[in-house]
């Protein structure tokens, strides 16, 4: 007696092929089950579609859609706005609107989130009068506009530093009794940075706990974010002292914002004690963290503690930049360690990595002159870097 696939082993196949892009496979296997007249759940189209979408085959995409009706399986508003998200995210937004034009011929009762994606590609686009209307057209078909409709547009006026007008929006929005979430507050802050007015943004961030709104990560991120920008780490650092003193956890985006500005401001010292004390309060760095750290030391020409943090990175299974490798090589050769260079150049074949050019010149300077490890490893690199 054979073995019989049914629905659950079909559809884990149909998303390691599409993981893999796998399509033309994918194809056949729908076809057997379209013939078959077996039972899919609609999660299994949409997860296709997505894929589809981030493959860049809108076309194969829509034509799923429009055939999920041969299958046996419940198309839902959740396909649409799988499939609508896919046009948008691929510069199709005219045709997104066009489906969603046709969508009650087709049975769908549309929801706000079908609305905001068509939003966020008029967004996209900086046509804010296109999304203005849309925003109408919800109102007049009695679908309430989300706090994700709201920041949608709340965020376009702030990065274009309409604050006045994105404040009104905001008022606008605790009139109608939209409620507000912490990214809502923290996109109005950022805004309010962009245009100098930073007390105002930490001004707010008080004001939303008062309105019942708790602060999260992202609304001290917004203030980092600008303390840094404008060079003022003392600031910064209390920043994450009071964030400590509030019982808030800093996490490793928090992290890294104070770092990669303590590295721009040539203050690699402080930057690493804050990448150690991370590490101390359970806070993993990630491949981010390591490369500002490492490009930090070698911009202050410190390549001993560039290395040994890269030494670090990559035990950690992360992999630096091929300009991090590159700017550590050379600066190493320099200095006259080259046995450090050579465990550089090592990871880097390892990984598969083109080496700088500036790097591998100095690298052959050296070796012509005084080092046959050196000069064998050459011989090494090249012979892994041919074809």
């Amino acid at each position: 007696m054979g073995f019989k696939h049914y629905y659950p082993s079909y559809s884990a196949l149909i998303y390691k092929l599409a993981r893999s892009r796998e399509f033309e496979e994918i194809e056949e296997i729908l076809s057997y089950i379209r013939a078959k007249d077996l039972y899919c759940k609609e999660s299994v189209f949409i997860g296709l579609i997505q894929h589809y979408g981030k493959a860049q085959l809108v076309e194969k995409a829509t034509e799923l859609f429009h055939k999920m009706g041969s299958f046996n399986c419940v198309r839902t508003l959740q396909s649409l706005n799988a499939i609508l998200n896919v046009l948008v995210d691929n510069d199709r937004l005219l045709d997104a609107v066009a489906l969603l034009g046709s969508s009650k011929k087709m049975g769908f009762r549309l929801n706000s989130v079908s609305y905001n994606i068509i939003i966020k590609g008029w967004l996209r686009k900086g046509e804010w009068e296109a999304a203005c209307e849309v925003l109408d057209q919800m109102l007049e078909r009695k679908i309430y506009p989300s706090v994700v409709t709201y920041n949608s547009l709340l965020g376009f006026l702030c990065r274009n530093r309409r604050v006045d007008e994105a404040t009104s929006l905001f008022e606008d929005m605790k009139v109608k009794g939209t409620r507000l979430n912490a990214v809502t507050y923290a996109l109005l802050m950022e805004g309010l940075c962009l245009i100098g007015k930073y007390k105002e943004a930490k001004n707010l961030m008080f004001d939303m706990e008062y309105r019942g709104c708790k602060p999260n990560l992202a609304n001290f991120g917004v203030l980092m974010s600008d303390l840094g920008k404008r060079g003022e780490i003392e600031e910064a650092k209390n920043l994450l002292k009071e964030m400590k003193r509030r019982r808030f956890k800093p996490d490793v985006v928090t992290y890294n914002i104070l770092i990669n500005y303590m590295c721009k401001e040539g203050r690699v010292s402080e930057a690493y004690k804050v990448f150690v004390e991370m590490q101390v309060a359970g806070r993993e760095p990630n491949a981010a963290t390591y490369r500002m750290m490492v490009d930090g030391f070698c911009k202050v020409d410190d390549f001993e503690e560039g290395l040994k943090v890269l030494s670090s990175m990559v035990r950690s299974r992360h992999s630096p930049r091929s300009e991090t490798f590159g700017c550590l090589v050379l600066g190493l050769i320099r200095m006259g360690n080259v046995d450090g260079a050579c465990f550089v150049i090592e990871e880097m074949v390892k990984r598969k990595v083109k080496v700088d050019l500036e790097a591998w010149e100095a690298l052959v300077r050296f070796a012509c002159g005084a080092d046959r490890c050196a000069a064998d490893l050459l011989i090494e690199v090249s012979t892994s870097f041919e074809g």
